[in-house]
């Protein structure tokens, strides 16, 4: 004979045995005590939370010989009845596996029947699940049922049950248990349970539950199975310390680690998006972080490293991604995909990559020091290799090795140092990608015309790969013509294609003044091949990307009309006119013409 598994074991068996869920607990008590009881509950919240336990003890204490103070004895027949599931006073169907119109007919024909007990109640679970045929069967009968029937709708989907149906039940929302609760709970339970639990096991399985609590007595019971050891789980700081560290090779190592150990590429990204969430909320609401006291501080810290910046465009980016995973023949290669773009500056063209590396730099300058170097990764002394997850684990068990400090990337100047004459050239990190983004100058104090040259001329390779959205696909069909009164001169084919242009000037304004550190004006001209009387004034010369950079050269006056005398014009001979007829005899030759 099969054991028992710990959550039937220990399922609660009165509503003061049900954790986490008061306000649920409250309203159904009152409701027994004072003998107003509804006709019909819809219970919604995530699996594991405690909805058909809650349902079956209604329906107990509903029909409870003895009930004191809202609560069933446990003791009387009827409550043993329901306990092992033979009683007549109530019925519960899977609506999943029972969603047909026949199902709902035999439930509205034995409603109106009589009963052993005071009320006969219906437990209907995963009621979201029925058809429009069968909500539409049930609805009368949910609406005005006979005075002993209580019908009791679990779902963990209420958006999708119709609003006919909720309109007419008293709608009771779960929600997942606080971590502090579930501990509590957990460790009662293994002492209760003789299940020896260490704090490292009892953290893995709080992990694993996520605050539901079937799945985390499920985790618990899986722990003791294994003799004590913590569950082997994904290790997603991996994953932020990648995005902190610009680390792609990290990323993609956690990647395959996970599907070797049979992790699905869906889910994995689903469980990296949640990981990411909780970084995001422990800094912006840490209250609303549903994780243990411990386990919230490691989050707030590696939250705190990657930045609210990067932690929103890591969950949008790994978003989209998953949208695109419904239809991939490939799911894998297109998680890898976004996480190099998120760990890999150069691999992205994304206007938000230049403003989170401004950030950085900012940070850096504010606190007056550069940024710290990656610690490396210890050495597993069994395989020789770097060890998975070494560099977030604490200092003292990395090994001490000297590391000269990086160089920052783009610093901006200080304060009372003169500025210089040019913008000076920034070396990039000695660890820098063989393929690297825009260096981003800082703000010059060169002349404007050598700004609107610059801008000229990297036009093509630096500045428009960094316009997004409806800037980019405007400013994709215009050609730079060069410097023009001190501004940039862009042509564009029409006044309706100017207009457009000109309705996102200050974005690409903007990108120009990231990339040549300065502000630089542009000025949008219809550009026919003929330009006014400022043309060729300042041709510019070809440079980096400036292999769409036109001169504004006059074009040449057309020669004058030669003069012609009509006394030396001739006739042409008869013979030399040839007539249509003279043509279709030749094209076909041996034909005659026929006079009708």
């Amino acid at each position: 004979m099969a054991t028992q598994s710990l959550y039937r074991r220990y399922r609660p068996r009165r509503f003061s045995e049900v954790k986490g869920q008061e306000h649920v607990v409250r309203a159904l008590r009152n409701a027994v005590i004072n003998h107003r009881e509804g006709q019909a509950y819809l219970f919604s919240g995530p699996r594991g939370t405690g909805k058909t336990t809650s349902a079956r003890i209604l329906a107990k204490v509903l029909n409870c010989e003895n009930p004191q103070d809202g609560e069933p004895c446990c003791e009387c027949e009827s409550c043993l009845a329901v306990e092992r599931g033979t009683s007549f006073d109530v019925h519960e169907l899977d609506a999943a596996s029972n969603n047909g119109v026949e199902a709902m007919r035999d439930i509205i024909d034995k409603a109106s029947l009589g009963t052993p007990g005071r009320h006969r109640v219906y437990i209907l679970d995963e009621v979201h699940m029925l058809t429009k045929g069968a909500e539409a069967a049930l609805l009368k009968t949910l609406e005005e049922p006979p005075p002993h029937v209580v019908f009791v709708l679990a779902t963990t989907d209420p958006q999708k049950v119709s609003e006919t149906i909720r309109s007419r039940t008293q709608h009771l929302q779960f929600h997942l248990l606080p971590m502090d609760v579930m501990e509590n709970h957990i460790r009662w339970l293994a002492g209760d349970a003789g299940i020896d639990l260490t704090d490292d096991a009892l953290q893995s399985v709080l992990r694993q539950g996520g605050g539901s609590a079937r799945d985390t007595v499920s985790a618990l019971e899986l722990v003791a199975s294994g003799g004590g050891e913590p569950l082997e789980t994904t290790p997603l700081d991996e994953f932020v310390e990648a995005f902190i560290e610009q680390d792609p090779g990290r990323a993609l190592t956690v990647v395959a680690y996970a599907v070797q150990q049979g992790r699905d590429p869906r889910t994995l990204t689903d469980d990296i998006v949640r990981h990411l969430r909780d970084c995001f909320l422990s800094l912006m609401a840490p209250e609303l972080v549903q994780l243990p006291a411990q386990r919230a501080d490691e989050v707030g810290q590696l939250a705190q490293r990657l930045g609210a910046a990067g932690i929103v465009r890591a969950m949008e980016r790994l978003g989209e991604m998953l949208v695109e995973m419904r239809h991939a023949p490939d799911p894998r290669l297109l998680l890898e995909v976004a996480l190099v773009q998120l760990t890999h500056q150069a691999a992205s063209n994304d206007m938000s990559v230049v403003l989170d590396r401004l950030d950085r730099l900012e940070q850096q300058v504010a606190a007056g020091a550069a940024a710290p170097a990656p610690r490396p990764a210890p050495v597993d002394p069994a395989t020789g290799r770097a060890a998975l997850g070494g560099r977030a684990r604490p200092v003292a068990a990395v090994p001490s090795t000297p590391a000269a400090a990086p160089v920052p990337e783009a610093v901006a100047p200080v304060a009372a140092a003169p500025a210089p004459a040019a913008p000076a050239a920034v070396s990039p990190p000695a660890a820098a990608a063989p393929v690297a983004a825009p260096p981003v100058v800082a703000p010059s104090a060169a002349p404007a015309g050598d700004l609107v040259a610059a801008a000229a001329a990297r036009w093509m390779a630096d500045i428009k790969p960094t316009l997004k959205g409806f800037a980019r696909a405007m400013y994709s069909n215009t050609t730079v013509l060069g410097e023009r009164d001190g501004a940039l001169s862009i042509g564009v084919a029409n006044e309706t294609h100017r207009m457009k242009c000109e309705d996102h000037r200050k974005d690409v304004e903007a990108a120009i003044a990231i990339v040549v550190g300065g502000k630089v004006p542009v000025h949008l001209v219809i550009h026919s091949g003929v330009d006014d009387d400022h043309a060729g004034d300042h041709p510019v010369s070809g440079g980096n990307g400036g292999g769409n950079v036109v001169a504004m050269n006059r074009a040449a006056p057309p020669p004058p009309d030669e003069d012609i005398d009509l006394d030396d014009l001739v006739d042409a001979p008869p013979e030399a006119v040839v007539t249509p007829l003279d043509r279709l005899t030749q094209a076909f030759p041996g034909s005659q013409l026929v006079d009708e």
